[in-house]
């Protein structure tokens, strides 16, 4: 965009930026890594332990880590978490049996030492789907309004279709410029 446009012509390096991608199994987390790479996303597999793109978004280089849902794997989460400079939680908003579960892995990763601060970008993904709860009901399931240390933002989205997708990278790019300032 333009923003990139100037810091070329400018000469600035691009900033690079760690995010960590995480979520329950099969709530799409690879499926927006994709989709955000502008990859295609018709035929994807479960990760089993970690995917690492690098995306280019606002005129900054974003590492995103994603990192596999599976129970057997989510007490790996926290090796991961050093030098995070913001945190994508995905959920699958159309299973709603596992919203508790997913709630809290959530307030769990938020307790970290290492995530102080960080801010959070909750996907409500899936919002293509008729049994999807909005993505306001998830923030109240999720009590994010109690979270007080850190930025939030709670973004419906489809990581299938893509809508949602770009304003959740815009709010992404409008921290990046607060924590600049």
């Amino acid at each position: 965009g333009l923003l990139s446009v100037i810091q070329r012509l400018k000469g600035s390096p691009e900033q690079e930026l760690r995010i960590v991608l995480l979520g329950l199994d099969n709530a799409g987390k690879t499926t927006l890594l994709k989709r955000l790479a502008s990859e295609e996303v018709s035929t994807i597999t479960p990760t089993q332990g970690f995917n690492i793109k690098s995306v280019h978004s606002h005129g900054f280089k974003l590492n995103v880590w994603d990192i596999g849902g599976q129970r057997s794997i989510r007490p790996y989460w926290k090796k991961y978490l050093g030098s995070t400079d913001l945190l994508i939680y995905v959920i699958d908003s159309a299973d709603q049996k596992r919203f508790e579960e997913t709630g809290q892995e959530l307030a769990e990763l938020t307790e970290e030492d290492s995530l102080t601060g960080v801010p959070l970008l909750v996907f409500a993904n899936k919002q293509d789907l008729v049994t999807a709860a909005p993505a306001a009901e998830i923030a109240e399931g999720l009590s994010l309004h109690t979270y007080r240390d850190r930025e939030w933002q709670i973004q419906a989205c489809s990581a299938l279709s893509g809508e949602g997708v770009q304003d959740g990278m815009n709010w992404i790019s409008s921290q990046i410029m607060n924590r600049k300032k």
